[in-house]
C-alpha cells in the first residue's frame, strides 16, 4: 500500500474517531474503528509520525498532498491524545459535583501528582495486563449447575493476609450473548486488588441458549455467594460494590436497583442482594424503550426481542419493563457513579442522562455522573490514557464511599 492510501485510511480512522459515522447500520464498524482509534491514539501517532518521517526522507517534497494528509493526521491524533488527557479534570469535576469539594478530605491520603500522571511506560503494552502484587483464585464455582458459566474468579493481593476488605463484584458486557470473566474490567480490578481490595469477576449464562432474565438471576446468585463465602478470601461481606459495562452496565444497574426482589431469585428467595454502591459503565438503562429514544426502541426490537429476550414486545411487555432499570428505580436504591461516553455509537449517551436524572429525582441515593467527551463504548476495557484517569477517579470515590460506610457503621454500632 502506498503512502497516500496509508494517510487516507488513518484520515478516515482519526475523522470517525473525532465525530463517529452516525446512524444504525454504521454503528458497529464505527464504534469498533472509533473505540480502538481514540483508545490507541499515541500509538498511531507514534506509528504515523515513523510512517511520516520515513517517506520524507526517500522522497523529499514530493508527494506534498500526502504529507499534508499525515500533518492533518498527526494534528487530529494529538487532538485525542489531549481529550483523552482531559478526562483526570473531567472526572473529578464529576466527583466534586456529585460530593462536595471536600469530599477528598474523606480519603485516607490525597492523591499525589505523580499518581494522578499519566502512566506512560504502562501504556507502551496496553494488552499485557499482568499484575505481579495481585494474586487471582480462578474458576471458583458459585452456580455449579450452569458448568464454565457458573465460575468466578477472585482477585486479592499477593502479599500478606487481609480480612475485612472492601469487595467489587465486575460483571462483564457483551451484547448479554458472548463474554468472558477474565476479558473486562481488568484494569481496574487489578488497580484495586494491590490497594487490598477483593474483586470478583463472574461469567454467567449467555442468550439466546438462556434467555434474559437468566443473566441477572445469575448475577444475583453471585451477590449470595459472596455473601456467604467471600469472607474465606478476606472480603467483607457487608460491603459490596459493584460495577460493569455495556450489558454488564446494564444488570450492574438492575442488581442494584432490584435489591432482594424474589422474581430475579429463584429458589434463594431469602439471601440479600443488596449493594452498597453501584458504578455502570455505558450500561442499557431502557431495556423496554420506555423512553421514546429510537435508538432504545431499535435495540428492542432488532436486538433484544429476537436474540436476548426470546420473546416479542407486544407478547412479554412485563419481562422487559421489569428489565429496565430506569423504571426500576425506587427511593431505596443504592448510591451510583455512572460513566458513559458522549460518543458511544452503540449506546445513546441520552440513556445514561435519563438515567441520572431518574436517579436523582426519585431515590435518596448520592449520584455522580461522568460523562466523557470523545469516548466510545467499551473505552476502559484495556489500560489507555483515558481509562487510567477514570480508574483512578472510580478509587477515588469507592474509598471515599467505603470511608463513610465504614464510618456510619462505627456510629451504629456504638450508639
Amino acid at each position: 500500500m502506498s503512502f497516500l492510501r496509508r494517510q487516507v485510511v488513518t484520515a478516515a480512522l482519526t475523522a470517525n474517531a473525532i465525530r463517529p459515522v452516525p446512524g444504525l447500520r454504521a454503528a458497529i464498524p464505527s464504534f469498533a474503528f472509533g473505540w480502538l482509534t481514540s483508545e490507541l491514539a499515541p500509538h498511531l501517532m507514534t506509528l504515523t509520525a515513523a510512517d511520516t518521517a520515513a517517506h520524507a526522507r526517500r522522497r523529499g517534497r514530493r508527494s506534498r498532498a500526502a504529507l499534508a494528509l499525515a500533518a492533518a493526521n498527526l494534528a487530529g491524533q494529538a487532538f485525542l491524545i489531549d481529550q483523552s488527557r482531559r478526562v483526570r479534570t473531567q472526572a473529578e469535576d464529576a466527583l466534586v459535583e456529585g460530593l462536595g469539594y471536600h469530599y477528598i478530605e474523606q480519603l485516607d491520603a490525597k492523591p499525589t501528582p505523580a499518581e494522578l500522571a499519566v502512566p506512560w511506560r504502562r501504556l507502551v503494552n496496553p494488552f499485557r495486563m499482568r499484575d505481579l502484587a495481585v494474586r487471582v483464585d480462578k474458576n471458583v464455582p458459585y452456580a455449579p449447575e450452569h458448568g464454565k458459566r457458573g465460575l468466578l474468579d477472585v482477585y486479592r493481593p499477593a502479599e500478606g493476609e487481609i480480612t475485612g476488605a472492601p469487595v467489587l463484584l465486575q460483571v462483564h458486557g457483551g451484547g448479554w450473548t458472548i463474554g468472558n470473566k477474565d476479558q473486562q474490567g481488568l484494569p481496574l480490578m487489578h488497580h484495586l486488588a494491590a490497594k487490598g481490595w477483593v474483586c470478583v469477576a463472574i461469567n454467567y449464562r449467555l442468550a439466546p441458549r438462556d434467555p434474559f432474565p437468566a443473566q441477572i438471576i445469575d448475577v444475583k446468585r453471585a451477590i449470595a455467594w459472596i455473601r456467604e463465602h467471600i469472607e474465606e478470601y478476606g472480603g467483607d461481606p457487608d460491603y459490596l460494590a459493584i460495577t460493569g459495562g455495556s450489558a454488564g452496565g446494564h444488570l450492574t444497574a438492575l442488581a442494584a436497583v432490584t435489591s432482594n426482589d424474589p422474581a430475579y431469585q429463584p429458589g434463594f428467595e431469602d439471601a440479600d442482594t443488596s449493594v452498597a454502591v453501584a458504578v455502570p459503565h455505558y450500561g442499557v438503562y431502557d431495556f423496554a424503550g420506555c423512553t421514546g429514544l429510537r435508538s432504545a426502541e431499535l435495540m428492542r426490537e432488532k436486538f433484544l426481542a429476537p436474540r436476548v429476550v426470546r420473546r416479542s414486545w407486544a407478547d412479554a411487555p412485563e419481562v422487559f419493563e421489569a428489565g429496565t432499570p430506569l423504571l426500576r428505580v425506587g427511593k431505596e436504591a443504592p448510591d451510583f457513579f455512572v460513566l458513559h461516553g458522549a460518543h458511544d455509537s452503540l449506546v445513546s449517551v441520552e440513556q445514561a442522562r435519563l438515567f441520572v436524572q431518574r436517579l436523582r429525582e426519585v431515590s435518596g441515593a448520592t449520584v455522580v455522573y461522568a460523562e466523557l467527551p470523545g469516548a466510545q463504548h467499551a473505552f476502559d476495557v484495556f489500560p489507555s490514557i483515558r481509562s487510567q484517569h477514570v480508574v483512578r477517579a472510580i478509587d477515588r470515590y469507592l474509598h471515599w464511599h467505603w470511608n463513610g460506610w465504614r464510618r456510619q457503621r462505627g456510629t451504629s454500632e456504638t450508639a
